[in-house]
């Protein structure tokens, strides 16, 4: 019998309210039999804000663990040996300073360094398009990805210190083509600027080093395509535009998440159908196979998943890799024609729009076309799901079901404890007051100089760990000396040219700004640190093509500039988005600063993973209308707009 292949990894991603809460969480999950760690770390963490900032409140511990200084890190693994695991933290802006923690950390277990592996994400040019976890413009954001990859070139040769990170783009609309094309552009922007930093012997084996992690969406045959294009695409750049002799250093070595974007709140038991056939596409082809595969669980478009939710799902992948005999195999798609062809056209497509993004002078310099881009993709996709062209199984067809009961009980999901956040607070408050500020002082001072004047910022941002700074200080520097970035929305003011269903809509919103004596205006804000603006965006998108006068500017606002756009904008309805699970602080801190402006009487809609019990709460609050993922209907929720802020109705 012809010897097995060893399976990918075994990730589960994780982490929650503190640092000791997520240790026992890792090192129950090793126990299970997971073989390597993926980190998830909170919303202020990812963004450079220590947990006592005010963008930090709700945020704290939700959808990820709270690391501000070295005590959280040491703490959140404890008892795990760094030297022996293999870590992915999923970290972007503030990756330099993570990274330099987990050293500090591995050198007070008394590791040795150089035998660290692992991943940091470190790729911020998604985060402009998709995921909004940026801190800095994009120039000194790609240093600052350079710097780590330079760092570990000679201090960490098996770290993997660049993780180009095609996953959020789907998941905000990309096509296959677009997937594809845009995360290869990143990784040609990081590789020309890396060539800088390394000597010429040491590049091939830090091209060797880059690696992507990657969607895989329910379209099975065209994600398994995908992934075989994707591979051969980067040994065609790494061989044409690199001159990388070496076979091994072109690889495409790539971990997964599966989609999270399908995952349905209606009839969540498909979830898990769902998850399992998109894993098909990142496993059955051996050639493409993914070195490393997680898996969300089935019931994540309805909240956090508990302990046993991710068992499940690491469960799917054991069964896969040690039941099935799946690794006994050579690539069971060799030769097969219609394969073949589906590889060839996505790697047309996908040069045709890296030619275009080329000549615009690269992913640094296309990033708002890109956006813009991704914005109408998206639009596309959900007309698609809205018109029933994309059948969606429980969503816009057979939506008739049993009531799952998975879902009775505890409302089948993890709820973190408010708590939480006072205590994360009152651990870094003793933090501070226990650490020397004089030495923290000084390794600031460092780290400000070697920033200005261009020199790799990773000794001293290690020094800065070790002496005790917080993540805030660290970011703080880091804003101080490159600036503040507010990304592109991709929502431009122009309406599109869709007009296919809307002329209702559009009617009733011209009788109903004909009532008010102007335009019917539409102020869209997502308060608080949560990047994901897909669902802000499409609202916008859509109510401007309906005819409203919309006003959205991005992601992370506080609550007091929400509320003063609504003012300044003389709004008719302000909208509100957040994904993080921060609704019920965030949303209450709003409907408060509307009573005390006088805009009391201003309706406020809601949209989010909100389970109902908050939907409940929020409605209680004053909250006109809450909208969850099955809101898929983007016209009926434009109706309700009109319906609510049209003079006539309210006054019946």
């Amino acid at each position: 019998m012809a010897p097995k292949d060893k399976p990918w990894l075994f990730r589960t991603y994780a982490g929650h309210s503190t640092a000791a809460k997520s240790n026992q969480l890792y090192r129950t999950n090793l126990a299970k039999g997971q073989t390597g760690l993926s980190v998830a770390f909170d919303l202020p963490t990812q963004t450079g804000y220590d947990s006592d900032h005010v963008l930090a409140r709700g945020e704290v511990g939700k959808v990820g663990v709270p690391v501000c200084h070295l005590g959280d890190m040491r703490t959140l693994f404890d008892q795990i040996p760094l030297e022996q695991m293999n870590t992915s933290m999923t970290i972007n802006a503030t990756a330099p300073w993570l990274l330099s923690l987990y050293i500090a950390v591995a050198e007070e277990q008394g590791a040795d360094v150089s035998k660290l592996q692992g991943t940091v994400q470190n790729d911020i040019i998604k985060e402009y398009l998709s995921r909004g976890t940026y801190i800095c413009p994009p120039k000194p954001s790609l240093r600052m990805i350079t710097d780590v990859a330079a760092y570990t070139a000679q201090q960490l040769p098996k770290w993997n210190p660049m993780n180009v990170c095609s996953y959020h783009l789907q998941e905000a609309g990309a096509t296959p083509e677009q997937e594809l094309a845009y995360a290869l552009a990143t990784g040609i922007a990081v590789l020309d600027d890396l060539k800088t930093k390394v000597a010429p012997e040491a590049f091939p084996a830090m091209v060797g080093r880059i690696s992507f992690f990657v969607n895989a969406g329910i379209r099975f045959v065209t994600e398994l395509c995908k992934m075989r294009a994707f591979t051969e695409l980067w040994d065609e750049i790494c061989r044409d535009r690199y001159g990388i002799e070496d076979e091994k250093y072109r690889r495409f070595r790539y971990g997964v998440q599966v989609n999270s974007l399908g995952l349905t709140e209606q009839q969540p038991e498909n979830n898990v159908y769902r998850i399992l056939i998109e894993m098909l596409a990142v496993t059955l082809s051996k050639n493409a196979r993914a070195r490393a595969v997680q898996l969300p669980a089935w019931n994540e478009a309805l909240g956090l998943p508990r302990p046993w939710d991710q068992q499940w799902s690491l469960r799917m992948q054991q069964i896969m890799a040690y039941e099935t005999d799946l690794l006994e195999y050579g690539d069971l798609f060799d030769g097969n024609p219609a394969v073949a062809a589906k590889v060839e056209a996505l790697k047309d497509g996908a040069r045709a729009e890296l030619k275009l993004l080329d000549e615009m002078g690269g992913a640094i310099a296309a990033i708002d076309y890109m956006k813009s881009r991704l914005v109408e993709s998206n639009a596309a996709r959900l007309n698609r799901v809205e018109d029933g062209e994309t059948v969606v199984v429980g969503v816009n067809r057979w939506q008739q079901g049993e009531p799952s009961p998975l879902t009775s009980g505890d409302g089948g999901i993890l709820v973190v404890d408010p708590a939480v956040e006072q205590d994360q607070i009152a651990r870094l408050d003793d933090w501070r007051q226990a650490r020397d500020n004089a030495a923290v002082e000084a390794a600031l001072s460092r780290l400000r100089a070697d920033a200005q004047e261009g020199r790799n910022i990773m000794p001293a941002s290690i020094a800065a760990a070790k002496a005790g700074a917080t993540t805030g200080e660290w970011a703080g520097v880091m804003r101080a000396v490159h600036g503040e970035y507010r990304g592109p929305t991709g929502v431009s003011p122009s309406p599109s040219n869709r007009t296919e269903g809307l002329e209702p809509i559009r009617e009733a919103v011209d009788a109903v700004s004909t009532r008010l004596g102007r335009r019917m205006k539409f102020v869209v804000g997502k308060p608080g640190l949560d990047g994901h603006s897909n669902g802000a965006e499409q609202i916008a998108f859509r109510a401007r093509d309906c005819g409203m006068d919309i006003t959205y500017d991005g992601i992370r606002l506080t609550p007091a500039e929400i509320v003063a756009a609504a003012q300044e904008q003389h709004a008719h309805v302000v909208g509100l988005s957040i994904l993080s699970g921060s609704h019920l602080p965030l949303v209450r801190d709003v409907m408060e600063r509307m009573r005390a402006a006088g805009l009391g009487h201003i309706p406020v809609i809601v949209g989010g993973i909100i389970p109902e019990d908050d939907a409940a709460q929020l409605r209680a609050m004053g909250v006109a209308r809450v909208y969850t993922p099955k809101d898929f209907e983007l016209n009926r929720i434009m109706m309700d707009l009109v319906a609510l802020v049209d003079p006539e109705a309210r006054a019946a």
